[in-house]
């Protein structure tokens, strides 16, 4: 089979070389594509390592072809294969005298589209680029993916250097990389991939051992990489790029000397490139385990990309559908006419269309397993630079939340893993001498709780120093010498802007410019952050998220003729208050007792500035109980409509600094109600007391 295959293609290449010398020019482009897309399909075809590849390169090489450059492309792409045959035929000796371990023969990288004597410079590579966008795009958001699965493998190959298997599977992407790169003139790219290439196939070989120096220079080349593609996607955009020339090339002197055997070079300075390399491809696709390779190849066939934007566009649509239908299903008009059949039929409709919105929105449900491992990445590096042995579980890697949820999730995780590893964790000596393993333990689980999303950072170090914390506090005049604070609202402290309790500035932590960050973008995903904490023993920090932006399970509550929705994750509980509960300053309600608590008391019609309410005195409405991480309050509405999932609308620019208020939704009778922010309701609430008292 594979003699009949090889004839085959030396055939049709050498066909396709004589059809480009005396075709006429006008066609002689489109016969050459048509041509080659009949080679590529024999080459996926034939099933044969490396085949696959080759194939990619032809596509690639057919699409970039011009007139005047016909007889080069049938050249390059006839090189590959000539190439492809001679590893084949290595092979074939090899496993003559026994079994060889090489998964795929090399193909030779091919430049095509650089300009004559450019050289090897971002902008040589912009320009080639731009002669085909869509392959362009398609080479950097594929040249992402491949890098992405890269970090988890080569963490694991740290632990096992000996393992071939996970040695190929970081070659391979690495491969493909630098032949894709090649094909599309993008140089400054394929050199570097190629050089780390090299290493690996050295020490797929056996003439080159795997260590630290080598996981530590294939860790930093997937940084650089990676931070260098989206640059490139970035000036294809118009945007202004980052000259990473320079760590470019240290690196690639870095690879040559631990590959000459050099040992571990001298650490780069390559912040610029660390922060680019974090910010890509936060969603991206993951790839699987080795193990399931084949079955995610075979799943690759019957999905298609889909560009964000259009994806987005579409869950919009489907909001707009359902408003448009509840609006028809509750129309006064309709409810009136006893028409069986027409109730059925909106009954289906209203079906149909809860259906299409949970299909819609499971598009854009993505796993955070991406996002867990590059965490895997950040406490390796956190614990060699601290000195600390950290060893990191990861659990409900496949939980699914909403892509834009995961997007905005990256950098507090990130700095409450850095903040869990300098200040949770102690060092092996200290850890040892309390009775502990020396090294410390940090899990990452996900799982889903009552419609929500729980992400937990759980660590066994020393727990929060509650004292040391609230000394801080009130050194810094967060809060009264004489404050009287429960150990929960002591723990809050730590998101404040600024606040810090290390007694050091150090390269991971101590600026205080951390978990202030952690709780403005948990707040601005309308989630919450809770701590848990015991005293030598570690901490857990639980964030509770929605599974999406696009929708918010609320509670219908009316004053007065408006409507509003209020998040049910910010709700305690509501109740009707009895008249002796009621506790009044001046004859003005002002805090309510729930059980053993006195909680204040807002009526929210005067808290926003509306219209009267109907009910004249605090027992006769219902009282909404409103909890923001512990701080509670009282919100006196008329009635409680019930609850409803609604769509979120923003207000725009104009109202985004009305407090209070974190959005619009269009109702089922076709009003317009406002979506209450919990958090800026207690703060009003008890900002009110405050100035009362």
């Amino acid at each position: 089979m594979t003699d009949t295959l090889i004839q085959d293609i030396d055939a049709r290449l050498a066909r396709a070389a004589v059809d480009v010398v005396v075709s006429n020019d006008a066609q002689a482009l489109d016969d050459l594509r048509t041509a080659l897309e009949g080679l590529a399909v024999v080459l996926e075809a034939a099933g044969l390592p490396g085949l696959e590849e080759l194939a990619g390169i032809v596509r690639r090489a057919s699409a970039i072809a011009t007139k005047s450059d016909l007889l080069t492309t049938v050249q390059i792409v006839d090189a590959a294969w000539t190439e492809w045959k001679t590893a084949l035929e290595v092979q074939d000796v090899g496993r003559a005298s026994g079994p060889v371990d090489a998964p795929m023969p090399a193909l030779p990288a091919l430049d095509l589209a650089a300009p004559e004597g450019a050289g090897h410079t971002v902008e040589a590579d912009v320009e080639a680029l731009r002669m085909d966008p869509e392959l362009s795009g398609m080479f950097i958001a594929e040249a992402l993916d491949h890098l992405s699965s890269i970090e988890a493998t080569v963490l694991e190959l740290e632990s096992h250097p000996t393992d071939s298997k996970l040695l190929n599977d970081v070659f391979r992407p690495f491969h493909t990389v630098k032949g894709n790169s090649g094909a599309l003139g993008v140089q400054t790219v394929q050199e570097l991939a190629h050089k780390v290439e090299n290493l690996l196939d050295l020490c797929r070989s056996g003439a080159h051992q795997v260590g630290p120096a080598e996981i530590d220079v294939i860790l930093k080349s997937v940084d650089v990489l990676t931070a260098l593609i989206t640059d490139i996607g970035n000036r294809l955009a118009g945007e202004p790029g980052q000259d990473l020339e320079p760590d470019r090339q240290q690196l690639m002197h870095h690879v040559d000397q631990v590959a000459a055997g050099g040992g571990a070079p001298a650490a780069a300075d390559t912040a610029i490139v660390a922060e680019a390399a974090m910010a890509a491809g936060a969603t991206g696709a993951v790839t699987p385990e080795p193990a399931a390779r084949a079955s995610q190849r075979r799943q690759d066939d019957a999905s298609v990309k889909v560009d964000t934007r259009k994806l987005d566009n579409l869950v919009d649509m489907v909001g707009e559908l359902v408003i448009v239908q509840s609006i028809i299903y509750e129309d006064p008009e309709l409810q009136r006419v006893a028409d069986e059949r027409l109730t059925r039929n909106l009954a289906q409709l209203r079906r149909i269309t809860g259906e299409l919105q949970r299909n819609a929105m499971s598009m854009r449900m993505v796993p955070i397993k991406q996002t867990f491992q590059k965490m895997a990445r950040l406490v390796r590096d956190l614990g060699k630079k601290s000195g600390k042995m950290v060893d990191l579980v990861l659990e409900g890697e496949e939980t699914e939340l909403d892509r834009k949820v995961v997007e905005e999730i990256n950098d507090p995780l990130m700095h409450m893993v850095r903040n869990s590893c300098d200040h949770g964790i102690e060092d092996a000596e200290t850890r040892v001498g309390a009775g502990k393993r020396a090294e410390g333990r940090l899990t990452l689980s996900a799982y889903h709780e009552s419609g929500n999303i729980v992400i937990e950072i759980a660590d066994d170090g020393g727990g929060l120093n509650t004292e040391k914390i609230l000394r801080k506090a009130v050194e810094r005049g967060l809060v009264a010498p004489d404050a009287d604070l429960s150990p929960a609202e002591i723990h809050q402290l730590i998101f404040r802007p600024g606040f810090s309790t290390a007694d050091q500035i150090t390269e991971i932590s101590g600026r205080g410019v951390g978990m202030d960050v952690v709780r403005r973008n948990i707040d601005a995903l309308r989630g919450r952050i809770d701590i848990q904490s015991t005293p030598g023993q570690g901490s857990v920090f639980s964030i509770k998220l929605p599974l999406t932006l696009a929708i918010v399970d609320g509670l219908l509550l009316r004053v007065g003729e408006e409507r509003f929705v209020l998040p049910t994750f910010s709700v305690r509980e509501s109740l009707r208050p009895r008249q002796e509960h009621v506790h009044t300053v001046h004859g003005q309600p002002c805090m309510v007792q729930v059980r053993e608590h006195l909680i204040p008391l807002v009526r929210l019609d005067e808290l926003l500035g509306i219209g009267r309410a109907d009910i004249a005195h605090a027992w006769e409405g219902t009282v909404v109980v409103v909890d923001d991480d512990g701080r509670l309050a009282a919100v006196l509405v008329d009635e409680l409509l019930g609850k409803q999932e609604v769509v979120i609308k923003s207000l725009g620019d104009q109202f985004k600094e009305v407090r209070g208020v974190a959005g619009g939704a269009i109702l089922g009778d076709g009003r317009i109600g406002l979506i209450l922010d919990g958090g800026s309701i207690v703060t009003l609430t008890r900002g009110g007391m405050s100035r009362a008292a």
